[in-house]
């Protein structure tokens, strides 16, 4: 259990969970979950960290199959520039492990941006806080839970 996975249950929020067994090999955490539980790319969100120019940390949540725009992040966050978070703050801010990020159930509540191509789908998938568990849910329910804003993130 993931603090992720507890967060949503919890407050009884619908979500369905979906393992994989995870390839230490594999170059993209979130191409080989849409490759190994059969989902289509797009629906497969990964969960990146970045900073902003003041020192906050803000969590962007892109479809697999596309990079983050960094300049359209930090527009979303009310900021000059952001530029991902270097890996010792990204897993002292979510308490996640690179590759297992999820932007649910972190350890410090950070100011979360949804890409908007996450809307068009009834549920979408997102780590569930560990290498090869995917959580599906409804993209407006992680809005709601994570407090997040849907803004074009997709570069």
């Amino acid at each position: 259990m993931t603090p992720a996975i507890t967060l949503l249950e919890q407050g009884k929020h619908p979500h369905t969970i979906h393992k994989y067994e995870h390839d230490k090999q594999a170059e993209s955490y979130g191409l080989e979950a849409a490759d190994k539980l059969g989902l289509p790319p797009p629906r497969v969100f990964k969960t990146l960290v970045a900073e902003l120019d003041n020192g906050k940390m803000v969590v962007a949540l892109v479809p697999v199959t596309h990079q983050l725009n960094l300049k359209q992040l930090a527009k979303a966050a009310k900021a000059k520039k952001a530029q991902m978070g270097q890996p010792a703050k990204v897993e002292n801010s979510t308490g996640y492990v690179l590759g297992g990020v999820s932007p649910l159930g972190q350890k410090r509540k950070l100011a979360t941006f949804i890409d908007t191509s996450a809307a068009q789908f009834d549920t979408i998938y997102v780590s569930a806080g560990k290498r090869g568990l995917e959580i599906e849910l409804a993209p407006d329910l992680l809005a709601s839970v994570t407090g997040a804003t849907f803004t074009p993130l997709a570069g």
